[in-house]
């Protein structure tokens, strides 16, 4: 029974997708055609419309609409230039320096605006002609942003980081928010290695050494803008507020930041941001209910229980088990965005994991990191598309750029995988996790 259920949900699933019908409803039609398999239509009804409505009543979601509208005020608040200036400061004098900074930019944007798309976008539409002045090979640029992207996602504060705390019985978002600075960080560096060797090789140019008033300025000038994650992160490793109480304080912050500090975003242009910012909250909170639904539907058919014993009689060593956990979601990031991957995925390898003894926070910054390589491939990476489009360049130009940051990439994904510490110290250090 248990396997002729993953066989429906699995191929219905996948046949709504190839029919083009919007991911959400894919997962509920698909979640209520399994479970009518076990009981009748009527009650199949009742039954996921009771989960989705169970699944969003919860006090930490509201950290998600509140974050979303404090990413769209900072995207539209001329963040993301000072940022690069701050980052030519940084990163300005190594070898290929243009690309260091497009680097350090995304993880600083990316990480204040919650968004790869929107990192990728405000960040690599402004270094793309840069680099292109400088001689860089434009295929080569896009494949910086493009990989880069992502890192802020892993640096809070993060939505991903929400998501997966609901979907996973309640981890903790202080301890996920400390434990994805490291390899959020490690993930950046990985990068810059790879921009190091081939900027050295290919002779580009260092950026001028700026001078000593000039980096004062633009150290000041994105300092108000990287305090908000100084002031959330203080204030929920200090108690003083809980994730969600941040977000709100965080919409307050970059309100006053944006149309008073920095006068980039007029009243008149509020209303379309907010709008903007109920639209995307409502996709996502769609894609959490239905999820709920198939979470559901799986742990009636004791799907989550058949995977793990299916994966467990190939072997009981926790490394081989946590390599083809790897491995599938690779492959599912591939095909899947991260965040209906992260929902419908979670639920099935939490208890292997749990089993195997591995931390739910080290667990979630290892789904967290998987799934964003997943947002820079072909074929249905957002950021991959993004990243191109901004770049002015054709996707099957960029592909053979694209495999030695690939590469790089997955090697860090192993050293988070494998070395715990990397997730748990901050929040072991600052928690007492």
């Amino acid at each position: 029974m248990e396997w002729s259920t993953v066989i429906v949900l699995c191929s219905t699933f996948f046949f709504f997708l190839f029919l083009g019908v919007p991911i959400s409803f894919a997962i509920g039609l698909s979640s209520l055609i399994t479970i009518m398999l076990s009981i009748p239509f009527d009650a199949a009804i009742t039954v996921i419309s009771q989960k989705m409505a169970s699944g969003l009543d919860s006090f930490s979601l509201l950290a998600i609409p509140f974050f979303i509208l404090a990413g769209n005020i900072m995207n539209r608040g001329g963040i993301a230039l000072r940022l690069i200036e701050f980052a030519k400061v940084i990163g300005g004098r190594l070898p290929g320096s243009l690309a260091h900074v497009n680097v350090l930019a995304n993880m600083m944007f990316g990480s204040i605006s919650g968004s790869a798309v929107a990192s990728a976008a405000a960040v690599g539409g402004t270094m793309a002609p840069l680099q292109k002045k400088e001689g860089y090979d434009p295929a080569f640029s896009a494949a910086v942003n493009i990989t880069s992207s992502p890192t802020g996602l892993l640096i809070p504060p993060s939505n991903t980081f929400i998501v997966y705390s609901l979907i996973s019985g309640g981890t903790s978002i202080g301890a996920l928010f400390l434990a994805g600075y490291i390899p959020g960080i490690l993930m950046g560096l990985s990068i810059m290695l790879i921009i190091g060797f081939i900027a050295k090789k290919r002779n580009y140019p260092v950026s001028p050494k700026p001078t000593k008033s000039e980096a004062i300025k633009k150290t000041l000038d994105a300092l108000p803008s990287l305090g908000l994650i100084v002031v959330i992160m203080g204030g929920i490793v200090r108690g003083v507020f809980t994730a969600t109480e941040a977000s709100a304080f965080a919409v307050v912050y970059t309100l006053i930041l944006a149309v008073v500090f920095y006068r980039e975003v007029s009243l008149k242009q509020l209303p379309k941001i907010i709008l903007d910012s109920v639209v995307t909250t409502s996709i996502v909170l769609l894609l959490i209910g239905t999820s709920m639904g198939m979470s559901w539907a799986m742990a009636n058919a004791d799907i989550p229980y058949t995977i793990s014993d299916a994966l467990l009689n190939i072997s009981e060593n926790p490394i081989v088990i946590l390599l083809i956990i790897n491995v599938i979601l690779l492959i599912v990031g591939v095909f899947m965005d991260m965040t209906p991957a992260l929902l419908i995925f979670t639920p099935i390898f939490f208890p292997i994991v749990t089993e195997l003894g591995m931390d739910p926070v080290h667990f979630g910054v290892l789904m967290a990191f998987n799934l964003s390589i997943g947002i820079c491939t072909p074929p249905v990476g957002s950021a991959l598309f993004i990243g191109c489009s901004v770049g002015g360049i054709k996707i099957d130009k960029v592909i053979k750029p694209l495999l030695p940051f690939y590469a790089m990439l997955i090697i860090a994904l192993m050293l988070v995988t494998f070395v715990p510490e990397l997730s748990l110290a901050l929040p072991r250090f600052f928690l007492g996790y």
